[in-house]
């Protein structure tokens, strides 16, 4: 009773406050010697704060208000992507402390020596937070692949499969799809929409659908693989040994061509580079078809553009809105809302790290060992 408890107060701040323990008794049900014995408790492991004078009432003496805290405890989002490593220190407010980034090539890689570099990193971080201050609850691990448990099943851009992460890190520890957690960092650090498809660029191309606020995963967790839906059949063949697959066509590879990097592209595309634009015309047109089966089976009423498809944003905007408006049809009256995600490429480690929080306002006195 007392860890549900901890979780309804905790969950009230988290919602809706600062609130006094006044209100938070009388907006839980709980009675005001039960909210302050639990506030104590929440203040004691460094959760919450009280600051401020608020009057909670039209009479009476002023309260002080209780607020979520980041000056303690904080998660650790950890991320393998192709060509770089991440990772992320936020604390319960949802501010990135810290932000460390390693460029590598990941593809065709050694598991083993890519998960040292990713542990060798994860604690220098963590070191660099603890002399901050702060205390890291627990980390989670995005991956571009699908995942089981805390196996990687399969993740074809990197070389991997059926790899066991684990003693990556000393906490309590979760892995997870890079566009789903990609999904969740657009829900928690974005946007905060509680339904819209994410649609992550990268090397390869995911989506996570969030709905009421949740990810859908399906049946085997391996909902939102929109990088493999056809654009064009019997077109060039695709890594999953499929043919004609999006990815092909709108993935980095296919828009960077012989460039370095995204960067590179923007500053064609901003010079009038044509083969720039025609990159992006064609990428765009395919990821249009691609999002018209999508919107045709899910009915989004927003799809969020992130990854590399962020910075390319001006120029993919165009062509894909055309596509949908074209190919919609009569069937819906008004395409979905196409928008630019607001943390582009650190949508999947900022929610790993979010995904942890998400755990310890769900149970304090699990998470923190109350």
């Amino acid at each position: 009773m007392r860890a549900r408890n901890l979780a309804v107060v905790l969950g009230a701040i988290h919602r809706t406050g600062p609130h006094t323990r006044a209100a938070l008794a009388e907006m839980t049900g709980l009675t005001k010697t039960t909210v302050s014995s639990l506030v104590a408790d929440l203040l004691e492991a460094g959760v919450v704060t009280e600051n401020g004078a608020v009057r909670a009432g039209e009479r009476g003496r002023p309260g002080v208000a209780v607020s979520l805290s980041g000056r303690r405890v904080a998660t650790l989002g950890l991320e393998i992507n192709i060509d770089y490593l991440a990772a992320c220190v936020v604390d319960l407010t949802r501010t990135v402390r810290l932000r460390r980034t390693r460029p590598a090539d990941n593809r065709n890689s050694n598991p083993a020596a890519i998960l040292q570099r990713l542990r060798d990193l994860g604690k220098e971080t963590t070191a660099e937070a603890e002399e901050a201050g702060l205390r890291i609850i627990g980390a989670a691990l995005a991956v571009p692949g699908t995942v089981e448990g805390e196996v990687l099943r399969s993740a074809p851009h990197l070389g991997w499969r059926d790899v066991r992460v684990e003693g990556l890190i000393d906490l309590p520890f979760a892995i997870d799809n890079e566009a789903n957690l990609a999904a969740l960092g657009e829900l928690w650090f974005g946007s905060r929409a509680a339904d819209f498809l994410y649609v992550s660029g990268e090397i390869g191309i995911g989506a996570g659908l969030v709905v009421d606020g949740t990810v859908f995963r399906g049946t085997f967790g391996l909902a939102g693989e929109l990088g493999h839906v056809v654009v064009v059949p019997d077109g060039p063949a695709c890594r999953c040994g499929g043919r004609g697959c999006l990815e092909v066509y709108a993935g980095q590879d296919a828009l960077l061509g012989p460039l370095d990097s995204v960067a590179a592209l923007v500053t064609r595309l901003e010079s009038g580079d044509p083969r720039a634009q025609e990159a992006c015309e064609r990428a765009g047109h395919a990821l249009g078809v691609a999002l018209t089966s999508a919107v045709h089976l899910l009915d989004p009423g927003r799809i969020v553009l992130g990854g590399i498809f962020a910075p390319l944003f001006p120029w993919l905007e165009g062509p894909v809105a055309e596509g949908l408006g074209a190919r919609l049809g009569q069937m819906r009256g008004t395409p979905p809302a196409l928008v630019v995600s607001g943390i582009g490429a650190d949508a999947a480690v900022l929610g790993a790290a979010g995904l942890i929080i998400q755990q310890i306002l769900a149970d304090p006195a699990q998470a923190l060992g109350l």
